[in-house]
C-alpha cells in the first residue's frame, strides 16, 4: 500500500506526539523542555487544524511525518504570513516525505491566500536547512544565543519562502474548513504524493 497525504485529526495525536517527543527531549530543534502529553497534542492539533492546514503523511495507520502552519505574529498586517514546520520519524528520514509534506502544504496555503512562509531552525541543522533551501526557502535573519537548552545557548536562524507574489490589494485568507473538501484541496495533496513518486 502506497503511502498518502491527508489531514490530520485529533486521534493522530498519539503518532505525532510519539514522533516529536523524541525532538523535545533529545535535541535543541525544538526550544520545549518537556514534551507535550498525547491529550495536549490533540488539543494542538484541534487548535490549529481549525484554522491551518496540518497534515499527516502514513502508510496503513501508521504516521511517518506531519507537517503544519501557524500564526507568524497576531497583529493583523501579518495576517498572509505564516510560519511553518515539519517533522519525520526518525526511521523514514531522508525518504522525501518532509518534502512532500511541505510541498502540500504549501499549495494549500497559496489556495488559503497566504504569501509568505518563514521557518525557524535552530543552528546548526544540516538536514533542516538543506530542505527548507530546496524548497526555495531564503535566510533572511539570525537569532544569536536566543535559546537555552541542554547545557547551552543556541542560535536560530529564520528562513522566509515567498509562496506567491504580492497582491496590490490582498484578500483575508480563507479558513482552512472552507476547502477542506474541494478539488483545490485534493490537487495540493496530489503535488506532494507526486514528488514520492519521483524518488
Amino acid at each position: 500500500m502506497q503511502l498518502k497525504i491527508r489531514r490530520a485529526q485529533e486521534s493522530d495525536a498519539k503518532s505525532i506526539q510519539e514522533i516529536y517527543a523524541p525532538v523535545v527531549v533529545n535535541t535543541a530543534t525544538s526550544f520545549e523542555i518537556v514534551p507535550p502529553s498525547e491529550s495536549q497534542m490533540q488539543q494542538r492539533i484541534a487548535n490549529i487544524s481549525g484554522t491551518y492546514p496540518w497534515l499527516v503523511c502514513e502508510q496503513e495507520g501508521e504516521v511517518y511525518g506531519y507537517a503544519y502552519a501557524s500564526t507568524h505574529r497576531d497583529r493583523p498586517a501579518y495576517q498572509w504570513s505564516i510560519d511553518v514546520s515539519v517533522y519525520v520519524n526518525q526511521k523514514a528520514r531522508r525518504t522525501g516525505i518532509g518534502r512532500a509534506l511541505y510541498t502540500s502544504l504549501f499549495a494549500i496555503l497559496v489556495q488559503q491566500g497566504y504569501y509568505n512562509a518563514f521557518a525557524g531552525i535552530t543552528l546548526p541543522n544540516a538536514g533542516s536547512v538543506g530542505l527548507h533551501e530546496s524548497l526555495g526557502f531564503r535566510p533572511i535573519a539570525l537569532y544569536k544565543n536566543v535559546g537555552f537548552k541542554l547545557g547551552k545557548w543556541h542560535d536560530v536562524g529564520w528562513w522566509q519562502l515567498p509562496l506567491q507574489s504580492p497582491a496590490e490589494f490582498p484578500e483575508t485568507p480563507i479558513n482552512i474548513c472552507a476547502m477542506k473538501d474541494s478539488t483545490a484541496f485534493q490537487t495540493a495533496i496530489e503535488k506532494g504524493l507526486a514528488t514520492l513518486k519521483r524518488t
